[in-house]
């Protein structure tokens, strides 16, 4: 018998894994070998986006054995997702390493995403609401574990940890996207519109560009974080306070990723200037 058979008795758990809120429809399950495509975010606003973006969302299959995710299952564009989050108050490459090896063990996943709100480097010309695509760049494979490697002498760390490039199909779409962004402009506020009208309640946290407010703030001006950003002008000087009426922008490059959230601006302009 497949192990991989969700009618097989000793891997049932037949308690749904996804939340349905009353009179959301849910499209029938598929099979384990055909959802191809893992989602992965780090935070629930993360995995609320995810689920919002999905063209339909299908019946969830009962829980393999050993496999602590929690999933979302749906498909978007006619590619079957399953989407899990982390645990809560967990981060890092760790925390999503375990995440990701669960769900490599239930389903046939051909192709890992981790998709999620990332901490810019305004110097590299990012702002508030922008997208960053990962892409490979000479050596390293366009992502980076920024705490992985060596220390060597006078304070000198050289980082050594580099995951290995996407798969070349990914790479040849991504050449598309940039294509297609070049010949029609982005495209997301309008999937961010329709977004809104399925959802109505995340429009204010999630579709509304316009309240965005992108403070900068110098990388030696030290907040206690009791407050937020507005909290802090007038204490500081910002170099930048932008609003939501500039357009959004997309990167391609590389990303570093690690076990540490980074909230000392001074040690990232450091570790990434």
């Amino acid at each position: 018998m497949n192990p991989l058979d969700s009618s097989t008795e000793n891997n049932r758990n037949d308690t749904p894994q996804s939340g349905v809120a009353p009179g959301i429809a849910l499209g029938p399950s598929r099979k384990r070998e055909e959802y191809t495509v893992g989602w992965i975010c780090a935070l629930p606003i993360e995995l609320a986006a995810a689920r919002a973006m999905l063209d339909e969302r299908h019946k969830p299959l009962p829980q393999m054995a050993n496999d602590s995710n929690a999933y979302e299952y749906g498909s978007i564009y006619g590619h079957n997702i399953v989407i899990a989050c982390l645990p809560s108050g967990e981060y890092g490459t760790t925390s999503a390493t375990a995440v990701a090896k669960d769900m490599l063990r239930s389903f046939s996943i051909r192709v890992g995403l981790m998709v999620g709100i990332g901490g810019g480097v305004p110097q590299h010309g990012v702002h508030l609401g922008d997208v960053v695509i990962s892409k490979p760049s000479g050596e390293f494979g366009g992502v980076v574990q920024y705490d992985f490697g060596k220390a060597m002498n006078e304070g000198k760390f050289i980082r050594t940890g580099s995951l290995n490039s996407p798969p070349k199909a990914l790479l040849t779409a991504l050449s598309t996207l940039q294509s297609d962004v070049e010949m029609y402009g982005d495209q997301s506020y309008g999937h961010i519109d329709e977004l809104a009208k399925r959802y109505p309640v995340m429009k204010k946290t999630y579709a509304l560009p316009e309240s965005l407010k992108d403070v900068l703030f110098k990388a030696e001006d030290q907040h206690d974080g009791s407050g937020s950003c507005e909290a802090c002008l007038s204490h500081f000087t910002p170099l930048r306070q932008g609003t939501g009426d500039r357009s959004r922008e997309v990167h391609y490059g590389l990303i570093a990723s690690g076990n540490q959230v980074m909230k000392d601006a001074k040690r990232r302009d450091d570790i990434f200037g």
